[in-house]
C-alpha cells in the first residue's frame, strides 16, 4: 500500500488496517520461523506499514489537539 493510500483513510480505517497488519505480521513471524515463507521481504514490508499508518494517525491526533 502506498502512502497516499494511506494518507486518505479516514482514523477509523487506520485503526482497523493496523489492527490487520498486525496480526499479518504474527502469521508471517510463525511461517519464517516454520520455514513455510519463502519472501522474507513481505515480513519487513508489513511492518514499514505499520509504522507509516501509526505515524500518520499520531499527526492526526496532534493536528486534533490544536
Amino acid at each position: 500500500m502506498k502512502i497516499s493510500e494511506i494518507k486518505e483513510m479516514k482514523k477509523e480505517e487506520l485503526k482497523k488496517f493496523i489492527a490487520e497488519q498486525k496480526a499479518l505480521t504474527v502469521k508471517l513471524r510463525f511461517d519464517i520461523a516454520a520455514k513455510q515463507a519463502k519472501n522474507h521481504q513481505q515480513y519487513r514490508k508489513v511492518r514499514k506499514e505499520i509504522a507509516q499508518a501509526l505515524t500518520f494517525l499520531n499527526q492526526i491526533e496532534i493536528e486534533k489537539e490544536q
